[in-house]
Order: structure tokens, then C-alpha cells, then sequence
């Protein structure tokens, strides 16, 4: 029973550590990212107008919408140069209630028209050894283009350029802070010459209104030519990732219980060796080999319920000393989490209460099955 209740434990804590990844995993991104994001179905722009996007402000459920152009372009600070991921966004971005989570230094600002200013994440500001103090240096972005004539030498031919302001640094999660670099959308569309094409749209959803039913609502009202994802579709690879790794984690414990449930087995068989003679008193005074099958299954189902109630107690236990105390640390400096994140999934309990209860009853059948074959002419 102390070996089932021990590895029912087991599994409880590693499947809320799990969980609690997961939303950090969705917490971090959701400082970034939009609760609703329009692509093209096809290709990789779309063009817009005022009527357009105004239409589809008036869907019900949907609060706000920015305008998004994204490439990739050469960064240039002080003669350190980076390529990133550079992303320009309509003036109501802010709006979107940006950077709640991680860290933000500097001004939460993207300058004016005469004056664009640009937030970069820590990663890239890093590898430009950007420094906001320096008011005096610009951060320079470099885009290709094709050339106007095939048969020109001039290298300005090659590439659009554009200077920005570094107001800010952000940090939500490596690969953002690693990548991306905020500007306005005005500076970043005539960089690119892109008029009035768009790369995504972002939208914000009304309170009152699941992201869900105003993502059908959309996608409704645009149609099939544009997708429509919701925060974990937008990161689909990495959420689908966790949870593959939850499920493998979980069924590598189950197997690791069911290696102990061999305790059970050896006990029950000692116990059906050791009660030979009085299980042939009670087959000479008429008992069925279903009733003793029963017996012996009983007291697996006794060991199984009990460990695994047990096990969950201890489980829960555990999981609200590390929420409160954070007693196992990341082991790494985080001022976002410093201790493993932790949260209850009650169908998690379901699943693990039937997998303990399922094994351990599996390992009762044999020995429950051998007491059931003595023989009471020979034991007496």
C-alpha cells in the first residue's frame, strides 16, 4: 500500500508541475501575443482598407483591432549588427494590455512620426550592446529590395533603410527576446513599400465574450481566405510539445507503478501458499473458486483504493507546499518564476486514481486465480 500510495504521489506532483508549465508557457506568450490573430490563408500579405477593417471592428465581440506588418531585416546599432524579427504595429498596440508578465525597461512608447522609436527585446538589445541613455545613437534597420534595374551598380539600389529611437527592452520568453524588435507601423510600411498590405491582424476580444465564440464570428465574416488562431494555436508547436511530454512522463510512471505492483503480486501468491489448507476447508464446506477469486481480489482492491487515496492526499499535499513555498526550485535565476509552477488538473486525478486502481487489480487476477485452484482432497 506504501508503494502504491508512494508512486500515486509521484504521479500527482509531476502532472501539476506539467500543468503549471503549461500556463506559464500561455502567461508569457500572452504578453506578447494577441487573444485572436488574422493571417492569410494563402501567401503572405493581404491587403486592407478603412471599410474593411471597420467592418470587421463592428463584429460583435471584438474590442480592437491592429494592424501588423512583420519581416525580417538587418539591424545596425554603433556597428553591431543583428538580424531580427522586426514588427511593426498600429499606434493602439498598447491597448492590447502588452507586457504584463516578464520585464519591461524604458518607455512604452514608439515615438511619433517624425521621431519613430523602437522596443526591442533583451535578447537583441543585448547583441547590439544597446544602451537607452545614449541618446545620441540611432538604431538603424536595413531591408532588401529588388533593384529597379537589373543592370545597376549602385548599392543603395539594393536595400531601404530607415533609422529608429531605442526607447525600451522587453523580456517575456527567450525566443521573443532573442528575436523580435517593435516599430511603428507607419515607418515600418514605407520601409518596406508595402501601402496598404498588411502581414496580420491582431484583435483584441470584448469582456463579456469567449475567445472562442469571437474567433468563429470572425472567421465567419472574413471566410476561407483568411486563418484565424487563438493564443495556443498561435504557438501550437510548442503547447503540443508539453503536452506530449506530460503524456510520456505520465505513462513512464504508470509503467514504473506497474513494476512495483509486482509486490503485490508476490504477496498475494505468498498468501495463497500460506493459506492452502484453509482455503481447502473452505472449498470442503462448499465455497465456489468465484468466491475465493473474490477474496483475494478484495484485498488487491484494499491495497489499490487505499494506496491510491492515500497517494492523492499526499499528492495534493505536496502540490500546495510547493505553490505556497516554492520548495523546488528552477535552479536557475527567473524574475518571472523561481520555483517550479504547479496547478491541479482534477481530470489528471481521474486518470491516475483508474491506472493505479487498473494495475494493482491486474496484479491480484494470477494469485487470486492460483488460490482458486486448490485442490481440497489433497491439502486435507
Amino acid at each position: 500500500m506504501v508503494g502504491v500510495s508512494i508512486s500515486t504521489m509521484a504521479l500527482v506532483a509531476v502532472m501539476s508541475v506539467f500543468n503549471g508549465l503549461e500556463d506559464l508557457i500561455r502567461g508569457l506568450f500572452t504578453s506578447f501575443d494577441s487573444e485572436l490573430q488574422v493571417t492569410a490563408a494563402v501567401g503572405k500579405n493581404f491587403v486592407v482598407s478603412e471599410e474593411w477593417l471597420e467592418a470587421l471592428n463592428q463584429v460583435q465581440g471584438v474590442e480592437l483591432v491592429t494592424e501588423i506588418i512583420e519581416d525580417n531585416a538587418l539591424l545596425e546599432y554603433r556597428g553591431n549588427q543583428q538580424v531580427a524579427r522586426v514588427k511593426g504595429v498600429s499606434p493602439n498596440y498598447f491597448e492590447h494590455e502588452r507586457f504584463k508578465k516578464g520585464f519591461f525597461w524604458g518607455e512604452s512608447t514608439l515615438g511619433t512620426e517624425i521621431r519613430p522609436a523602437a522596443i526591442l527585446g533583451r535578447g537583441v538589445a543585448f547583441a547590439l550592446s544597446v544602451r537607452l541613455e545614449d541618446i545620441n545613437s540611432s538604431l538603424k534597420i536595413y531591408y532588401p529590395k529588388a533593384p529597379k534595374s537589373a543592370a545597376s551598380l549602385d548599392p543603395n539600389q539594393l536595400y531601404a533603410s530607415g533609422q529608429v529611437e531605442p526607447r525600451g527592452f522587453f523580456s517575456v520568453e527567450q525566443g521573443v527576446d532573442n528575436s523580435y524588435v517593435l516599430v511603428p507601423l507607419n515607418f515600418f510600411k514605407e520601409l518596406l513599400e508595402y501601402g496598404q498590405k498588411r502581414t496580420a491582424l491582431e484583435l483584441k476580444v470584448s469582456p463579456g465574450y469567449s475567445v472562442e465564440s469571437v474567433k468563429k464570428a470572425v472567421q465567419e465574416h472574413l471566410g476561407v481566405r483568411f486563418n484565424v488562431k487563438n493564443a495556443d494555436e498561435q504557438h501550437a508547436t510548442l503547447i503540443r510539445t508539453v503536452k506530449l511530454e506530460k503524456l510520456f512522463v505520465f505513462l513512464t510512471l504508470t509503467f514504473i507503478l506497474g513494476l512495483a505492483s509486482f509486490n503485490i503480486f508476490f504477496s498475494l501468491s505468498m498468501l495463497a501458499i500460506e493459506k492452502k489448507k484453509d482455503l481447502a476447508v473452505l472449498k470442503a464446506m462448499g465455497a465456489k473458486n468465484r468466491l475465493i477469486q473474490g477474496i483475494f481480489l478484495k484485498q488487491g482492491a484494499l491495497i489499490a483504493f487505499s494506496g491510491a487515496v492515500l497517494g492523492l492526499i499526499l499528492g495534493l499535499l505536496l502540490v500546495g507546499a510547493q505553490d505556497k513555498f516554492g520548495l523546488v526550485s528552477l535552479g536557475i535565476i527567473s524574475g518571472v518564476v523561481d520555483a517550479y509552477p504547479v496547478r491541479v488538473h482534477w481530470p489528471d486525478l481521474v486518470w491516475i486514481s483508474l491506472a493505479v486502481v487498473a494495475i494493482t487489480l491486474v496484479a491480484s487476477w494470477r494469485p487470486a486465480w492460483i488460490a482458486s485452484q486448490v485442490n481440497a482432497a489433497q491439502e486435507l
